[in-house]
């Protein structure tokens, strides 16, 4: 039975394959248009590649042609050296054969020279061969004659002439020490004594107290306060003790410190008058007597050295050059000796035509390490040079300072200039309190010492005991002798005794021959 279809159907399935017809013809279409444009391309191509290769060669023979060029400066530049290079050393060989031709002819010269020597030591070692033979001849001769062998004789030639030059010596070296030691024996007593009569100085030496008066005894309860609580407040706020015992109207300050003591000497004179005594007043005057105290150190500092004339100090020189006020050395104010010593040296300068100012300033000095001394280890006269040296560039002011008790390893002009001033001003009747029996006492020791030595004849104790003379037996104790006799002196005192400063040990040997004419 046959299908009935319908128009709409066939229609759609016309259209559909109208579609389908275009679709197919369209991408065949398409498909001509793409490789058309490829092969455009790839025929642009290989004429750009056709182009770059010929700009490729055409460069490449430009390089080819530039490196052609390049090689040919370079060869000529090479030919150029060598040739150069050749003709230095065608000169330099030149020059070789022409050093190594004089030096053959200075060969041939050397060995005639050698030839002409060697005939001539034959001819000295000949001659020296017939002067030895004519000399022993002569020595033989002259043994047989004189009994004695020429190293016998020598030595008794050198022996007799060692003996004539060592007492010839000897005689002169006497000579000259006596001519020399009377010249400065007269020359050093002339400047002295023109320099202690000149010097006007008092005769009393000074002394700082340590005790200090009351109005009245009840004034010792007060100072102790109520269980010691104002004299424990004294004694820590000034660092001193005080002594109240029954001493009437009268209390002593007790300290190794002078300066310390100074302070509390004047706090406690200010409570006494003010009598308002407790631990907080007491604070308040030892602060303010404190100030003062510093205030008068540098015053009297400074009125030394304006006294003396000696400008231009440190001022921490001068203000340990006002400690000395309350400073003593054997009942001698210590600030009063500088003064002195100052102007006794710089009498002795003006007599020795040498610097006075300088003199003057060292001589001023020359005790201000006893400001220290108790803070400071060492002798007085090294710690003063130390401190001078820190504040003034006088190197003469420091050697006049640490050679003034001459024990220095070398002692020069300045040494002996402050140590004679500082003698001077501490030897004169009165300068210092010393016990009689004691200082005898010392005296005696010193000459005993001497005294207990074999060989020994009498010794004497002088200058205040500064210095012992020995004399000896000369038949017992020879120079060399009398040399280690001095030393075993020295040794035995420096063991034995206590003294300031230094002892000088002179021994003495004297040899007398008498005759008498008839």
């Amino acid at each position: 039975m046959p299908v009935a279809i319908d128009v709409t159907t066939i229609n759609i399935i016309t259209i559909l394959f109208s579609f389908l017809i275009g679709g197919v013809a369209g991408g065949a279409a398409m498909f001509l248009f793409r490789r058309a444009m490829i092969n455009r391309q790839i025929r642009l191509a290989e004429k750009k590649a056709s182009r770059v290769k010929v700009e490729a060669e055409i460069r490449a023979k430009e390089m080819l042609h530039e490196a052609k060029e390049e090689a040919g400066k370079f060869k000529s530049v090479a030919e150029a050296e060598h040739r150069e290079r050749r003709s230095e050393l065608q000169r330099r060989e030149n020059r070789l054969s022409q050093k190594e031709a004089t030096l053959e002819r200075k060969l041939e010269d050397v060995g005639y020279r050698e030839k002409a020597m060697g005939s001539k030591e034959k001819e000295i070692e000949s001659i020296r061969s017939q002067i030895k033979e004519a000399r022993n001849k002569q020595l033989k001769q002259l043994e047989l004659i004189s009994g004695m062998s020429t190293e016998e004789a020598k030595q008794q030639l050198l022996g007799a002439m060692e003996i004539e030059m060592q007492e010839e010596a000897s005689r002169r070296l006497r000579e000259w020490e006596a001519k020399l030691k009377e010249e400065a024996d007269q020359k050093a007593q002339g400047i002295l004594s023109q320099a202690i009569q000149r010097s006007a100085s008092e005769v009393v030496s000074e002394t700082t107290t340590a005790s200090v008066p009351l109005p009245s005894d009840e004034m010792k309860g007060r100072l102790i306060g109520r269980e010691g609580r104002n004299i424990r407040a004294l004694e820590q706020a000034t660092g001193v003790d005080l002594v109240i015992d029954d001493t009437p109207e009268a209390v002593t300050l007790s300290s190794f410190d002078p300066v310390r003591r100074e302070v509390a000497r004047v706090a406690l004179n200010k409570l006494i008058l003010d009598g308002r005594i407790h631990p907080a007043r007491i604070e308040e005057v030892v602060a303010k007597a404190k100030e003062e105290v510093d205030a008068t150190i540098l015053s009297a500092g400074e009125q030394a050295a304006y006294q003396v004339g000696v400008h231009g100090l440190h001022p921490a020189l001068v203000r340990l050059l006002g400690r000395l006020k309350y400073r003593t050395s054997y009942g001698q104010n210590v600030l009063t000796h500088s003064i002195e010593v100052a102007y006794l040296a710089g009498m002795i300068a003006s007599e020795l035509n040498t610097d006075v100012a300088l003199a003057k300033k060292s001589g001023l000095l020359h005790d201000i390490g006893k400001a220290v001394d108790r803070e400071v280890e060492g002798s007085h006269a090294a710690i003063g040079a130390d401190l001078v040296k820190q504040w003034d560039k006088s190197p003469e002011v420091v050697q006049g300072i640490i050679e003034h008790h001459l024990e220095a390893d070398t002692v020069g002009i300045w040494g002996f200039i402050i140590s004679a001033a500082d003698a001077i001003s501490g030897a004169r009747p009165g300068a210092r309190r010393e016990l009689l029996e004691s200082y005898l006492k010392r005296l005696k020791a010193l000459e005993d010492i001497a005294d207990g030595f074999t060989g020994v004849e009498k010794s004497f104790a002088i200058q205040a005991g500064r210095e012992i003379r020995v004399l000896v037996k000369p038949e017992e104790i020879d120079d060399l002798g009398a040399m280690r006799l001095v030393r075993d002196i020295v040794k035995k005192i420096e063991e034995s005794m206590e003294y300031p400063g230094q002892i000088k040990v002179t021994v003495l040997r004297e040899t007398r021959a008498v005759d008498y004419a008839k």
